[in-house]
């Protein structure tokens, strides 16, 4: 008998049109006769629909306008327990944070991807460092800014960035993906204006030292025995890889495997997956790196627990290069999804 999988897109995310585009990719990769697929769509609103039309249309967002092929009330499979396994491809805010892992753990149905705890860590770069630094993990020096500690003490604030961290320095809103707020301040008047920007999407800042970095890339699979797939390295169209040199510049290049030694691949690889079990991770998670061009050390950057699945993203190009189609890789999350509820 067929499994009934849920595809769940879209949300209440700065993220929203990624996880469209994800979903896309998915729905179109995966082997739909080994399932009884479900397509739930939920809008920015945070209204859900069961929607039964063309998947281009998912992609372009213009799912949302095609009436005849929406049924309204779409959580309601998950209410009443219709769906064996749930795979949300759902990228940021209230996806990628625990938030609709929590709801499906509560109605029992398995979940691709870490559970409530591991993804929201993951999900919080500040918690994420916090936890790491007790297993050792080199991680860029850094600067946590609350806002409303930064509110009654801005040049507080910003004179002890200068003097821990120097310039340049990245600002991060603690809890966001896709390098949604992120900027590079390269003096005072951009490290303001880059707080102030990341306050939009978080009430918790994280502001790191910039270490002049290649940024690699290693996806990995797996429970209780993870396994990582070949490292892949970003090439930047612009001084860093923001929202806009991932998606929407064309001259941003992915090299599959990255430009490193074998011995360094085999390095990087097994940190991944140290992390990977130091955050309890399962499912999946791409867990990106820095390596110093000046002395090769590895820093933590960060882990994505509902990495990109779009035509461009690293995680399904790593495991296709080390031998692992796309559909398979679908196939294997379901199962590891099984997997992991009944255990």
């Amino acid at each position: 008998m067929k499994k009934r999988l849920a595809i769940i897109f879209g949300g209440k995310s700065t993220e929203h049109s990624v996880s469209r585009t994800s979903a896309t990719s998915v729905l179109k990769n995966i082997d739909a006769e080994k399932y009884d697929i479900c397509v739930l769509g939920i809008t920015l609103d945070g209204i859900w629909y069961e929607y039964k039309g063309n998947y281009d249309k998912i992609e372009s967002g213009e799912w949302e306008q095609d009436s005849r092929n929406l049924v309204p009330d779409g959580q309601n499979k998950i209410f009443r327990k219709e769906i064996d396994v749930a795979f949300p491809v759902m990228h940021g805010l209230y996806g990628e944070d625990g938030t609709i892992q929590g709801m499906l753990k509560l109605f029992g149905i398995p979940c691709v991807a870490p559970g409530v705890m591991s993804s929201a860590i993951c999900m919080d770069k500040v918690y994420t460092k916090y936890i790491l630094e007790r297993f050792g993990i080199r991680q860029a020096e850094y600067v946590v800014v609350n806002a409303h500690e930064y509110k009654d003490g801005k040049e507080t604030f910003t004179t002890r960035i200068e003097k821990e961290l120097g310039y340049p320095a990245f600002v991060k809103p603690s809890n966001s993906g896709s390098s949604v707020g992120i900027t590079k301040a390269h003096d005072r008047a951009e490290l303001v204006a880059g707080l102030e920007n990341a306050l939009k999407y978080d009430r918790k800042i994280l502001v790191e030292k910039a270490i002049n970095a290649r940024e690699v890339e290693v996806a990995v699979l797996g429970n209780d025995y993870p396994e990582a797939a070949v490292p892949g390295e970003i090439m930047p169209s612009k001084e860093f890889y923001d929202y806009e040199a991932k998606y929407l510049d064309p001259e941003s290049r992915l090299l599959i495997p990255a430009a490193l030694s074998e011995e360094k691949q085999e390095e990087i690889k097994k940190l991944a997956v140290s992390i990977y079990r130091a955050l309890d991770c399962s499912g999946m998670a791409r867990v990106d790196f820095l390596v110093d061009k000046d002395t090769d050390e590895v820093y933590l950057n960060e882990v994505n627990t509902i990495p990109g699945f779009t035509k461009i993203s690293m995680y399904p190009k790593m495991w296709q290069a080390s031998g692992k189609p796309f559909s398979e890789l679908i196939d294997n999350l379901i199962e590891l999804a099984v997997e992991r509820n009944n255990n």
